[in-house]
């Protein structure tokens, strides 16, 4: 509707639902607000909307091919299926891939049981990786000694690059190679410690798998505190 003091609003239907969205308002944020889940893995509100990991795929009638809700606005009249077959094999096949291409050493890995890469492996009955092939190339930076970095687990889903770019300003990484030798890494290869990195960690709290995490000094503190000769200082 227009007009002087109207607002305007678009009308659609998400799962047989009538819902009235805002222009502007994607297909993601719509099924949101009005209580329809639609998987993530890279999207971050504001921040990060780039459809890379494929997961929130959907289907739009009329459209050619399966969307990424994440990226596709709401149009007026719009009728979308966020669960139809081609829709769950789509994602289920996409989920698949990545774990194809994933170390999955989950007892040891930090962020176990609170992954959300098996977290969705869980959702969608994902139990084991038919596929097999090549991985991208493994490579650890820990020189920081605050950050470390673990490509093997990269979902390449780039929140960690957004959140450094659009929160922090600084962009000390990207997305550096091309095919399975593609990585999140600092400009020209070099390791966190010499590049812009102001060691926030903010890249670690977005980050959804183990690929970014805080460097584990757990044990050096522990050793500290049962040393007699030692005195231990906390700072907060």
């Amino acid at each position: 509707m227009y007009g002087k003091g109207v607002r305007c609003v678009i009308h659609l239907t998400i799962d047989r639902r009538p819902v009235s969205v805002e222009p502007g308002t994607t297909v993601l944020e719509a099924a949101r607000q009005n209580g329809i889940h639609i998987p993530t893995l890279c999207y971050l509100k504001d921040i990060n909307k780039i459809g890379a990991c494929r997961m929130c795929l959907v289907e739009v009638e009329g459209a050619r091919g399966l969307q990424t809700a994440c990226t596709t606005p709401c149009t007026e009249g719009m009728v979308v299926h966020t669960n139809s077959p081609a829709v769950r094999e789509a994602r289920k096949l996409v989920l698949e891939l990545l774990l194809s291409d994933h170390n999955i050493e989950c007892p040891t890995c930090l962020r176990a049981g609170n992954c959300e890469l098996m977290q969705l492996a869980q959702e969608m009955g994902v139990r084991t990786v038919p596929l097999k092939g090549a991985h991208h190339q493994a490579h650890r930076d820990v020189e920081s000694g605050a950050l470390a970095v673990d490509s093997s687990k990269c979902v390449l889903c780039q929140r960690c690059v957004a959140v450094c770019r659009e929160v922090q300003g600084v962009s000390a990484i990207s997305v550096t190679g091309r095919g399975f030798e593609s990585r999140v890494a600092p400009f020209f290869g070099v390791s966190l410690n010499d590049a812009a990195c102001a060691l926030c960690g903010q890249c670690t709290v977005v980050c959804p798998t183990g690929a970014l995490t805080e460097y584990d000094e757990t044990e050096a503190v522990w050793r500290a505190l049962l040393d007699p000769t030692k005195h231990v200082v906390v700072q907060t």
